[in-house]
């Protein structure tokens, strides 16, 4: 059996279970002797199965009555060529077909797969959608007004992550241009051996077989490319790292692009920030380190947001991480999805316009995938002591901000309300509330400037941005809350 066409084993239990005991022929798979001489015939059988769930197999050399034939090699490339244009031509949206030769009972037959199509209905091309066709009780018959609108709402529009990268390739070829062992080990399990490898990677939608040929998807080459200059639709998406001299873009002192697929690519990305950024020296358990002044935790989740949450269908665009002496900008193609604002991204409902690359980075355990990244990144601002996490939306663009560390006293006061409010939501998920102590403490401040942190309450409040958990309590103990709460 063939491991890169998984679908033939189905395609033979169908077939044995419908000659036996009496020849009957299933809605996932037709038998015939040969091919109709009507084109418009071979359509809408390609019709039904392209709109069957998980799609169907014609199988040539059997006639009618169930009886063995077989079939020649000049039948088999005929009747390949003449349904491939079919498909091709005869049909819309337009089906890859796959095919096998399999001896049966001493002949040669031919199968031939027509996969399930995610936008349906899939029709005639040339005519309205009313010519389509579906499979029922072993026959195919066109569909019903009620039936096709059940296919419409069965219809995906297609994902970015599983269109082709790139030009159609031999499955070697496809298969060596990404980094298959490195996604393995990402998932902890053992690599698969040839030839199974192809099916394997085909399951994790790394690749698309189509015969003895094969297309690397753009989840495939975005997540696992050796090197994504391979592929130009995508190549300007590779994760590009700036430096700058001083505050400002006037003076880049380097930049490093990572060209590799992101899955495969995140560690050496995170490797790359971490021996360029900033280092402070710490004394902990009597010893000296030297620890980034921005915490790894952060850098990790917010080059993954960067990655996964991009917009992919912006052109000439793509992820950056820029680094100027007092911050560290994360920045992203596309803008927030409809409904989200930057006054609730702490703890927010995971959503994503890539959801099958944000499913992917959750099992390589790149991302949790959570809602709580942003929770995790501004409680570790908090801890290293950073001032308040920007979070700056555009119009074409999503931008996250780490400014290095910077005391009470050289904050603005926008800055201090943000870091109150921002301080606020993460007592308020923890089943609490922020008080003058706790702000205090959030804020590295010593007992003695309790009154600076109760002007700052106050101030806080009057611009709205959190306000007191029960409006009665006394102002000794007062608790405040985010203004949404």
């Amino acid at each position: 059996m063939n491991p890169r066409k998984p679908w033939l084993q189905t395609a033979l239990d169908i077939l044995q279970d419908s000659l036996r005991p009496l020849p009957t022929e299933a809605n996932e798979l037709d038998w015939k002797s040969g091919l109709s001489p009507k084109v418009d015939r071979v359509a809408a059988h390609l019709s039904a199965f392209a709109n069957y769930p998980g799609g169907g197999t014609m199988v040539f050399g059997i006639d009618n009555a169930g009886a063995i034939l077989g079939v020649s090699e000049g039948q088999v490339a005929e009747i390949v060529a003449k349904l491939a244009n079919a498909a091709r031509d005869g049909l819309d949206p337009p089906v890859a077909l796959d095919h096998a030769i399999f001896e049966w009972q001493g002949a040669n037959l031919l199968f031939v797969h027509i996969p399930e199509q995610t936008v349906k209905p899939v029709h005639l091309r040339g005519k309205g959608i009313e010519y389509a066709w579906i499979r029922s009780g072993g026959t195919t018959r066109k569909a019903s007004r009620q039936e096709i609108a059940g296919l419409i709402l069965h219809s995906q529009a297609p994902r970015w992550e599983l269109l082709r990268a790139g030009v159609r390739l031999p499955i070697d070829d496809a298969i060596d241009s990404l980094d298959a062992p490195a996604i393995a080990a990402l998932l902890g399990i053992p690599l698969p051996r040839q030839p199974e490898l192809a099916a394997w990677m085909a399951k994790e939608r790394l690749i698309e077989i189509e015969g003895d040929s094969a297309y690397v998807t753009n989840l495939g080459a975005i997540a696992a490319a050796k090197d994504l200059r391979r592929f130009e639709t995508i190549a300007r998406k590779a994760l590009r790292i700036v430096r700058y001299s001083g505050r400002n873009k006037l003076t880049t002192i380097d930049e490093q692009v990572i060209h590799k697929g992101y899955a495969i690519g995140f560690e050496e990305a995170i490797r790359l920030l971490k021996l360029v950024l900033p280092h402070s020296e710490v004394i902990r358990e009597a010893f000296r380190r030297e620890t980034s002044v921005y915490p790894e935790l952060a850098l990790r989740e917010l080059t993954a947001n960067a990655l996964i949450h991009q917009d992919f269908t912006l052109t000439g665009t793509g992820p950056m991480i820029e680094i100027f002496e007092d911050r560290i900008e994360f920045t992203n193609p596309g803008a927030l999805p409809p409904g989200k604002i930057p006054d609730r991204l702490i703890r927010t409902t995971p959503q994503s316009p890539n959801e099958l690359l944000a499913g992917a980075f959750r099992r390589y355990s790149l991302c949790e995938e959570r809602g709580t990244g942003f929770e995790k990144v501004v409680a570790h601002a908090e801890l290293y002591g950073l001032p308040p996490v920007a979070f700056l939306p555009a119009e074409r663009a999503f931008q996250v901000v780490l400014f290095s560390p910077r005391g009470f006293a050289k904050m603005s006061q926008a800055e201090r309300i943000e870091a109150a409010y921002q301080h606020s939501v993460l007592k308020y998920f923890s089943s609490g509330a922020m008080t003058n102590t706790s702000l205090r403490e959030r804020l590295k401040m010593h007992e003695n400037q309790r009154t600076q942190v109760s002007n700052l309450i106050a101030d806080a409040v009057a611009a709205g941005r959190i306000k007191r958990k029960d409006p009665d309590s006394g102002n000794k103990f007062a608790e405040y809350v985010p203004y949404w709460a």
